[in-house]
């Protein structure tokens, strides 16, 4: 009887980011900003690493995942977000939530296993240039890519149905801009410790490992470039391969270390929601930015590509 006079809670209310009327409309143009170079720039990197035949190499396969990950990462929490800074607080049911905490954490952890792989494709180019085609054959990338994918998709899968296990039965306001697992920890009403642990052990195993992976990979290159390559402009040759990789991995990295390793308390404080914001608008923006600024080859077939459609 006891549990029939709680209501479950069928929907949630996002709360967004703030309430200050002339804030909301400076955000929603500043987020729609980010959010339309994001797609166009990442379209424009997926469609020449497809047809740019030069761009067909491990480097650029990587990179062409990154992209269309990047366009998927921004689209789960931005358009919501969109719509909550022009309509207010925006109601999620309870479906949509956990799809929505889903995909941001499948794309993420997706990201970071990729971002990781990125690093050894360099770590093998630049360290053992002999073997790179061999160590990075096409099914070899391949796997990876796949291995990325679905390593993300089983964690995710694991936070999902955990969450969806837990019974929600008074509050139901997120003070969020979309359904992350720790503010919905704090709503629930049953034990949540379990999902905490999952949140605490797993998770920041899946954001360290590959944190771990990518400075070897870079100590590694550091440590061969400084004993075999003697010259300044071959050393400068192979860092420049590097900058590009090491700006995203910084720009996702400080964020997400700061956010998600414990100890981490139920508590989702602002600055959880200002770390989240960084890498689900901020970075996939900027990352087509930096791989073109900085990279002769993209810039080059960008360069062809827009004189064939002119």
């Amino acid at each position: 009887l006891a549990m029939l006079n709680q209501t479950k809670v069928s929907e949630f209310m996002l709360l967004g980011l703030t309430d200050i009327q002339g804030l909301q409309h400076f955000f929603f143009f500043l987020f729609l900003l980010l959010y339309l170079t994001s797609l166009l720039g990442n379209s424009a990197i997926v469609t020449m690493v497809i047809f740019e035949p030069r761009l067909h190499t491990p480097m650029y396969f990587l990179l062409g995942n990154l992209s269309c990950l990047d366009i998927f990462y921004s689209t789960v929490t931005v358009p919501k977000m969109l719509t909550g800074f022009l309509f207010g607080h925006q109601p999620i049911s309870f479906g949509g939530c956990m799809a929505q905490l889903h995909f941001f954490h499948f794309l993420g952890s997706t990201e970071v296993l990729l971002l990781a792989t990125m690093a050894y494709d360099r770590y093998v180019a630049i360290c053992n240039p002999l073997r790179y085609t061999i160590v990075m054959s096409p099914r070899a990338c391949l796997l990876l890519a796949v291995g990325s994918w679905s390593m993300g998709f089983v964690h995710a899968t694991m936070h999902s149905v955990m969450t969806s296990q837990l019974r929600f039965c008074g509050h139901n306001h997120i003070h969020h801009f979309f359904c992350d697992i720790k503010p919905l920890l704090n709503l629930a009403c049953s034990s949540t410790s379990l999902n905490m642990t999952l949140l605490n052990i797993v998770t920041t195993s899946i954001a360290l490992s590959p944190f771990i992976l990518i400075v070897l990979s870079y100590l590694y290159i550091v440590s061969f470039v400084f004993q075999k390559v003697q010259t300044k402009e071959g050393r400068w040759k192979a860092f420049s391969t590097c900058v590009s990789h090491l700006t995203i991995v910084a720009l996702l990295y400080v964020p997400v270390l700061f956010n998600y390793t414990p100890p981490s308390s139920g508590n989702s404080s602002k600055r959880d929601v200002q770390v989240t914001l960084m890498y689900s608008a901020v970075t996939p923006a900027l990352n087509p930015l930096i791989y073109t600024l900085r990279n002769q080859e993209v810039r080059s077939a960008l360069k062809k590509i827009l004189e064939r459609k002119l």
